[in-house]
């Protein structure tokens, strides 16, 4: 790996300034197919407060403020709260960092974060902080989602096995946790048991990736996501081109008729606060 000077954290945010719009018109219809069994999990009752966290264009926040929850909804990428605002006006959505939340202990009666954790340089901090904020009772709880590994999530294994066998891996990417850590039940257990959570559920939940054609794979990479999107965009032209049309042929694999449909699944983990 070349050495770079950024740091993870400065990485992602810098990729989130560049991607908000990509990633809502790519991978919107992708990731809120997480969100029921994100929410579901919390096990809320109407008019609850919940914070959520990285919450990005802002699709688990619209689904907590129809579902009659307090929600306030934060994200590190000024980018991201802006067309968040824009998308869902009657929600308040604000700047934040999900190492160290603005909130007082005890503040909230849940909190969750879909797909976030896969962008953080230290979870642990964060499920730490997520813990700080909600309240210390049996009926509060945190969850999360993250990608399965890139077998049963193929639209990675599809992208990451092309830059393996086409392109160069040696690009200057600063160094994160391993991407897909949490995509085990185990590992998410043990995180959460470490944090302070009991009562600990996991779910892997199975998805399908609608995308309109297999050109559309490599562009919602290319264009919507920080870290696997960066990779990408590091390549220098000639391992590009070559990235760029293997991701293209393996897609084919998966077209239905005139479209792509790829099996993608997450899992999602949740923890009460108290026993």
């Amino acid at each position: 790996m070349v050495e770079t000077t950024k740091t993870f954290h400065e990485f992602e945010h810098e990729g989130w300034q560049q991607v908000a719009d990509g990633y809502h018109d790519y991978f919107g219809a992708l990731t809120t197919q997480s969100i029921k069994p994100l929410i579901d999990a919390l096990q809320l009752k109407s008019g609850m407060s919940v914070l959520d966290i990285a919450s990005g264009p802002g699709y688990v926040a619209r689904e907590l403020a129809d579902r009659s929850m307090k929600v306030t909804a934060i994200d590190f990428s000024s980018v991201m709260v802006v067309n968040a605002s824009r998308l869902h006006p009657d929600i308040q959505f604000q700047e934040g960092d999900a190492h160290k939340l603005q909130f007082a202990d005890d503040t909230f009666d849940a909190a969750c974060m879909n797909f976030g954790i896969l962008h953080l340089d230290s979870p642990e901090d964060a499920i730490k902080e997520a813990h700080r904020v909600i309240k210390k009772n049996a009926t509060s709880r945190f969850a999360f989602s993250a990608w399965t590994d890139p077998v049963e999530s193929a639209a990675f294994g599809l992208v990451l096995n092309a830059i393996r066998d086409h392109g160069d891996a040696n690009v200057p990417i600063p160094p994160g946790p391993p991407f897909f850590r949490f995509g085990n039940s185990t590992e998410c257990e043990r995180i959460l048991n470490e944090s302070g959570f009991h009562r600990i559920e996991t779910q892997k939940v199975h998805m399908t990736w609608r995308l309109g054609s297999v050109d559309d794979l490599f562009t919602a990479f290319y264009g919507g996501a920080p870290r696997t999107g960066g990779l990408l965009r590091a390549q220098k032209f000639e391992h590009f081109q070559a990235v760029k049309a293997a991701i293209t042929k393996a897609a084919e694999e998966y077209l239905v008729d005139s479209h792509v449909e790829i099996p993608m699944a997450c899992m999602v983990a949740s923890g009460a606060a108290a026993p």
